[in-house]
């Protein structure tokens, strides 16, 4: 997406601050956000989107544009980076309708113990960032993006909840369940042979 302005610095002005600039019509503050975002936001549409590129490249496009044109859909007091995932979870959801793509997964855990952290810390980083993102593929786009959103964007269980509009619980369930099939699916992996995979690996294997 070509940069559409750019003159001044706001480098040190916060992501929020930044958006009551761009209502404002400071336009060169669209560039300082558009540094910050488009490279991590289209990091995740082409992980939602299996690998689609130029699909993620038209919602990256269409997000950024709507920023502009409609800056006022913006909440001012909102974190402006959960907002602005939560857009693109929304397009992602409309984009999976049209594919036709959902399935219906059933959870089996109702919460996660807040000390619960099944993985543990020895995976080969190459192959398993490989198979992990294949893998990812096959779970249901609430999962995935979930999943995606801790492991790759360093995302909070509660930051979670506001993006996907759901409580903390559920994002806790939807962890726990992803993580304990992908264990289960990427187990040669494990030098252990158990049922874990570690934190580390899966934030590597999402960058």
């Amino acid at each position: 997406m070509m940069k559409l302005f750019g003159r001044k610095n706001h480098a040190s002005h916060s992501d929020e601050q930044l958006m009551e600039l761009v209502g404002r019509g400071e336009t060169s503050a669209f560039d300082e956000l558009y540094a910050r975002y488009s490279g991590r936001l289209l990091r995740y549409y082409q992980r939602m989107l299996g690998g689609d590129g130029v699909r993620a490249q038209d919602l990256l496009h269409d997000l950024f544009l709507k920023i502009v044109e409609r800056p006022e859909l913006y909440s001012p007091g909102r974190r402006f980076s959960t907002w602005i995932f939560s857009s693109a979870h929304n397009a992602c959801k409309n984009e999976y309708r049209s594919r036709q793509r959902r399935r219906p997964v059933a959870l089996e855990f109702d919460d996660l113990p807040a000390d619960a952290d099944p993985l543990h810390e020895r995976i080969d980083g190459a192959n398993f960032r490989t198979l992990l993102l294949a893998e990812l593929e096959e779970f249901e786009e609430e999962h995935r993006t979930t999943f995606l959103l801790r492991y790759q964007e360093g995302f909070s269980i509660r930051e979670i909840g506001e993006v996907l509009g759901c409580p903390e619980g559920t994002v806790k369930s939807r962890l726990f369940y992803t993580v304990r099939r992908l264990a289960e699916r990427l187990r040669p992996f494990d030098p252990r042979h158990d049922d874990t995979v570690t934190t580390t690996s899966m934030q590597d294997a999402g960058r």
